[in-house]
């Protein structure tokens, strides 16, 4: 079976030796992605940017991978702060609306202060019959 990486060109995933997505046959394994914006390498203060950029990168990795957000089959949410919740689950809501996966929501440490928010998805890739 073909093992399939693929990167959003962060240093981070140099430095730690990560793949920002792999996709192993049919799925597509999305790694912890946070708020930051890898073009410009920066983060926004704000918790619901934070929210819809992991969610821009996350669709970016699912896009290259031959898959969309409608594929969504698994999504795992870490938050700094439980009192989070009420402004990330409308986010959330409105991303998932169409494919509504399996989810858990985790309160957790992050390494750097500035991220709010990290998000893990898993996917799998449709295919058109005969592909």
């Amino acid at each position: 079976m073909t093992r399939v990486r693929i990167s959003s060109g962060s240093s981070f995933e140099k430095l730690c030796s990560y793949s920002r997505a792999v996709v192993h046959g049919d799925w597509v394994y999305v790694s912890g992605t946070t708020g930051f914006d890898y073009a410009k390498m920066s983060i926004s203060d704000d918790l619901a940017e934070q929210t819809e950029q992991c969610f821009r990168n996350i669709e970016s990795a699912l896009v290259q991978a031959g898959s969309k957000m409608a594929d969504l089959v698994r999504i795992v949410i870490y938050l700094g702060d439980p009192a989070d919740f009420e402004t990330v689950a409308p986010i959330v809501g409105k991303w998932c609306a169409e494919c509504r996966p399996a989810n858990t929501t985790v309160v957790a440490r992050f390494i750097d202060p500035k991220i709010k928010i990290e998000i893990e998805t898993t996917a799998i890739i449709q295919r058109v019959e005969g592909e």
